[in-house]
């Protein structure tokens, strides 16, 4: 199956409240009703989309497939948005009382939400607002670091509640961006960004090496520039990368020692360190660390796993 298919087909059922999801399948009539069963509905949703997006594969399914399913999504009404305004609004009434909640739709399926949080006794503060960012029909929302921190379990109790899913995704993710962090959530990185599609062979580059250097150095160096370009590429892509500020890594580990009666080796408590990497454009500033001979090639994967992880805050501990 194409990748460009199995995409379109993981985005389309992305988009499916798990309530809605079956019986859409089965108006689909694409996969068999034995292969519907050997899927287990009650995973996590993304679970639940990697089995289906492998059972497409198993029967090559086809641009006009994948079209199908997208026209029976549109035939069903899979989101009340005025029902979920409501319910959203509800649960923290009743909950707080004293809350200012606001609405704004916008393209591509996003409803910014702004809350003013009050208590049982106190008004609504309308100077330090939590801003919200819900995608419908998908359990991804994005929020504003201002959100008090006991209010977040009752943000996520209404978010799960009034969008029909099972739960909210909670991700290790944090940037000022939300494009970047869309792009990366939803993985669009490598469309959204990009800026150019180089078609030009890593040997008619530029290396930008010096003529007169001897012949026998020059092409050391440009064995050695192509291979890092072609590290670089395959895995940064050929494209601009989404703008994130730091990378935080927490790392727990006890000390080893082969000496005995070492202080530090009967220390029961855990040796901690927190290591943070900052730029105004972490991952472009780490595609051209070994390009500029900064760094080895290839990088870390704990450089580089970030937009798959999809996560920049890392706790590290021994296994």
């Amino acid at each position: 199956m194409d990748e460009t298919v199995a995409e379109f087909i993981k985005r389309t059922i992305l988009k499916i409240p798990m309530n809605e999801l079956t019986t859409i399948l089965k108006a689909w009539d694409f996969l068999s009703e034995n292969q519907l069963q050997t899927v287990n509905f009650r995973q996590r949703k993304e679970s639940v989309v990697q089995h289906l997006i492998r059972l497409c594969e198993e029967k090559r399914a086809s641009l006009n497939d994948a079209a199908l399913l997208d026209i029976i999504c549109e035939d069903v009404d899979l989101f009340d948005m005025k029902q979920f305004k409501n319910a959203f609004k509800k649960i923290l009434q009743r909950a707080l009382k004293n809350v200012t909640v606001s609405f704004r739709e916008t393209e591509e399926n996003a409803i910014w939400i702004r809350i003013a949080w009050g208590t049982q006794y106190t008004k609504p503060n309308q100077y330090k607002p939590t801003y919200v960012v819900y995608y419908s029909q998908t359990p991804y929302a994005f929020k504003s670091s201002s959100t008090l921190r006991r209010n977040t379990p009752l943000l996520g109790q209404a978010l799960t509640i009034a969008s029909k899913h099972h739960q909210i995704v909670k991700m290790d993710l944090r940037s000022r961006y939300l494009d970047s962090l869309k792009a990366i959530v939803f993985k669009q990185y490598n469309q959204t960004f990009e800026t150019h599609n180089s078609t030009t062979p890593l040997q008619e580059r530029s290396l930008g090496l010096d003529i007169n250097m001897d012949s026998r150095i020059i092409h050391e160096n440009k064995v050695e520039k192509e291979r890092v370009q072609r590290i670089t590429q395959e895995t940064f892509g050929d494209y601009s990368q989404p703008q994130l500020e730091f990378a935080q890594y927490k790392l727990e580990t006890k000390f080893k020692s082969d000496l005995n009666g070492s202080i530090l080796a009967e220390r029961e408590e855990p040796l901690r360190c927190l290591i943070k990497f900052s730029s105004p454009h972490l991952l472009e500033a780490l595609k051209s660390l070994a390009p500029a001979g900064i760094a080895d090639a290839p990088l870390s994967p704990l450089l580089t796993c970030i937009p798959n992880k999809r996560k920049n805050y890392f706790k590290i501990r021994d296994k």
